[in-house]
This record gives C-alpha cells, sequence and structure tokens, in this order.
C-alpha cells in the first residue's frame, strides 16, 4: 500500500559526483575544471598555480560570503 501522505524527499542525480554538486553551489565549477585540466595535461599541479590562484580567489569568495550571511 502506498503512503500518499509521506513527503518525498527530493531526488538528486544519482549519477552526480558530489564534488561536482558541491562546486556548483559555490559557483566555482568552472574554475574547477580547469584546474583539474591543467593538472591532467601538465601531469604537476605545481605547472597550474595561476588556475589553482583563480579558483582559490573564487573559493575565498564564496566563503567570505558564506560567513557573512551566517551572521
Amino acid at each position: 500500500m502506498l503512503d500518499f501522505w509521506r513527503k518525498e524527499e527530493p531526488k538528486q542525480d544519482e549519477d552526480e559526483d558530489p564534488v561536482t554538486r558541491l562546486m556548483k553551489q559555490t559557483g566555482c565549477l568552472e574554475l574547477h575544471h580547469e584546474v583539474q585540466y591543467c593538472i591532467a595535461e601538465r601531469k604537476d599541479w605545481r605547472l597550474c598555480q595561476e588556475e589553482v590562484k583563480k579558483f582559490r580567489s573564487c573559493m575565498d569568495a564564496y566563503n567570505a560570503k558564506r560567513k557573512e550571511s551566517l551572521k
């Protein structure tokens, strides 16, 4: 028997990576992909400092906004 009164939780895309889902929330997903691509191409994260700096700046801005909204 079905319980019609029970609220169903919204289903998340089961195929979506949790990291991707979190990065979408931050607004830094594209920069995250740029870092991943650079590391895959160059095989050394130290050669990707420009991409890492941009990503870090985006995450810092997100965290500052989030911290401000929690006050």
